[in-house]
């Protein structure tokens, strides 16, 4: 079993940068690969992130050259680097935990955190 919890939303302007951290619980963090999702109202939730137990990353087309995912073995955490965000980006963050990589479905991870809202203003 594990839990995630994440923090690091809010409001920034067009342009702007913020940092999600996506705290897991358990010691096996590890052996699971991690993913961001993101759900902007109206809309289905989409893949934006993964990356693999060793520290290889997939990214979306949309995201890719602005978004960053790193983990922290250590410290059982997954960030989300977001630069140059957009209105486009405004939505709520899910991390996720699975086994599978790269796994951009999200019917293929195992556990959710409960969101974090990004806002991007224009």
């Amino acid at each position: 079993q594990v839990q995630l919890v994440e923090s690091g939303g809010g409001l920034v302007q067009a342009g702007g940068s913020l940092r999600l951290s996506c705290a897991a619980s358990g010691r096996t963090f590890s052996s699971y690969v991690m993913g961001w999702f993101r759900q902007a109202p109206g809309k289905e939730r989409e893949f934006v992130a993964t990356i693999s137990w060793t520290g290889i990353t997939y990214y979306a087309d949309s995201v890719k050259g602005r978004f960053t995912i790193s983990r922290d073995n250590a410290k059982n955490t997954v960030y989300l680097q977001m630069n140059s965000l957009k209105p486009d980006d405004t939505a709520v963050y899910y991390c996720a935990a699975g086994r599978v990589f790269p796994q951009p479905s999200s019917r293929g991870y195992d556990y959710w955190g409960q969101g974090t809202q990004v806002t991007a203003s224009s």
